[in-house]
């Protein structure tokens, strides 16, 4: 394969992965060979093609001129023996090993012997998938996203045995189209669906532990913590039967590791047909494909109560107090609380049991208020409130009045370690600190891949750099004692770097 100018790649399967991987090479100006075992569906999969350039171009992100080109570049195969001439073969076929090991087989009788073959599997080990060969120094993985053209990130992923000079020809390849190629090891899930099993597995544990409803969640990963979809609304976009299956395959491959435990919750929606939107209902109901929302659940009317805020973070105390302060709310100066007061605190990994108990506080009488983002208190955010079991229902009413006459939006929830954001966002820093400890990526690329191909507002480990290293080691050491749970243990990567005072994105010398 020259590394100046365009390639002839073999695509094999035109489902919607196949089509979308042509559409992407012929518009990088590849010369695109495409076969499907199903008679017609190449011929299928041009015309929606085409139809697909005519939108484009209607919207002036392409001339016709481009879009005649593109389309002029791809050729339908009559049977493999067509991928005689190809440099790269990209298998797009069902997700099923024997199925690719014997595709693979036969292609390798046909194929130059200094062509390429490449498995867009998301599952399977790309080592397994070679071993079949004769040759498996020149195949590996090239997995892309669904939709193709549109998600701009690969996963080159190259086997035990593949040449490195293989790896390097398909994220040049791929670099070369604009997409950014990560090059990950072999490795369950790869990269980004190993990257995103704490933002799923989480979500659901807190459901799982009563702390709150799937909408609750959602609200506070979009509305506090910036995520364009919280991961319930993620599943059901996604469709539950295929995440319920990708959670207990990634738990089984990694030897049911804690991090990754899947929760019990999918499996019964998944057997009850709740699998989301293309069922109509999931963990939302839909309505003509609208989403369905529950309400917010207000306090009842009553009085507004005195606050003494203690034990509050020193960057969240003035914005707080200012935020109380401008809906009406008295603001208690004294040096502990008066006998009549709401108490407010903020604490990092902690429930609002032992936040109170810590700083010798009456729990009767204490909420705790997450302090992760501190804008939400001064710009009109998403504040999460939490009570103890302990505490006197009428105070939690009176904080949660007192904060929405400050214009804030209120989540309430029940005692947690670590609230929502703090669980779901030090699991997601955790997960990304083990992947780049195992090596199975650079940091660099695991930011780009997680930004990338799940639509996260940072990179995991440049996220853990915004809130600290520091204070996620805090959250997870807090939840971790707390619960007893192996999940939240504080991965290496980020304590030596945290103790250090060095970048969670810092690679190892």
């Amino acid at each position: 394969m020259s590394d100046s100018g365009p390639a002839v790649i073999g695509v094999v399967g035109a489902g919607a992965m196949g089509a979308g991987i042509v559409q992407w090479a012929a518009e990088a100006g590849h010369t695109v060979i495409a076969f499907d075992a199903r008679p017609g569906a190449v011929a299928v999969a041009k015309e929606k093609l085409a139809d697909l350039f005519d939108r484009i171009v209607a919207k002036g992100r392409m001339t016709a001129e481009a879009a005649g080109a593109a389309l002029a570049r791809i050729t339908p195969a009559e049977t493999l023996a067509d991928f005689a001439r190809a440099d790269v073969v990209i298998e797009a076929i069902v997700e099923d090993l024997e199925a690719k090991r014997a595709l693979f087989r036969d292609l390798e009788e046909i194929v130059r012997p200094d062509a390429v073959l490449a498995t867009n599997t998301s599952s399977l080990s790309v080592t397994a998938v070679a071993a079949a060969t004769r040759r498996p120094e020149r195949v590996a993985g090239l997995h892309f996203f669904n939709p193709v053209p549109l998600m701009k990130v690969v996963e080159v992923i190259p086997g035990l045995r593949t040449a490195p000079a293989v790896t390097e020809t398909l994220a040049a390849l791929v670099a070369a189209t604009g997409h950014r190629a990560v090059v990950c090891r072999d490795t369950p899930g790869f990269l980004v669906n190993h990257a995103g099993r704490a933002f799923s597995t989480e979500g659901l544990k807190i459901v799982q532990d009563g702390i709150g409803e799937p909408a609750d969640v959602d609200r506070v990963m979009t509305e506090a913590a910036g995520f364009r979809m919280g991961p319930f609304e993620l599943f059901d976009l996604t469709g539950l039967d295929v995440s319920n299956r990708v959670m207990d395959e990634i738990y089984g491959q990694f030897y049911q590791e804690p991090r990754y435990r899947p929760s019990p919750i999918t499996g019964r929606r998944v057997a009850g047909g709740l699998f989301g939107r293309k069922s109509g209902e999931g963990f939302y109901r839909y309505d003509d494909g609208r989403k369905v929302a529950p309400a917010e659940i207000a306090p009842p009317e009553g009085p507004a109560p005195v606050v003494w805020v203690g034990a509050v973070a020193a960057d969240v105390r003035d914005t707080l107090v200012a935020a109380l302060a401008d809906g009406g709310t008295t603001i208690s100066a004294e040096a502990t609380a008066p006998a009549d007061a709401a108490i407010v605190v903020t604490p990092l990994g902690l429930d609002t049991t032992h936040a109170a108990l810590a700083a010798g506080l009456d729990p009767r009488r204490t909420v705790a208020l997450d302090p992760l983002f501190p804008a939400a208190f001064a710009s009109g955010g998403r504040v999460t409130l939490m009570k103890s079991p302990a505490t006197d229902a009428g105070v939690a009413d009176g904080v949660h009045r007192a904060l929405l006459a400050a214009g804030r939006m209120v989540t309430r929830i029940a005692d947690s370690p670590g609230f929502i954001a703090q669980r779901m966002l030090a699991m997601v820093v955790a997960t990304a600190c083990e992947i780049a400890q195992q090596q199975i990526a650079t940091p660099a690329d695991i930011d780009a891949a997680v930004r990338l191909g799940l639509g996260y507002p940072q990179g995991p480990l440049a996220l853990g750099d915004a809130i600290g290293p520091a204070r996620i080691l805090e959250i997870l050491s807090a939840m971790h004692t707390l619960t007893g749970d192996p999940r939240y243990r504080p991965p290496l990567w980020l304590r030596r770097r945290a103790a250090l005072g060095l970048s969670l994105a810092t690679q190892d010398r």
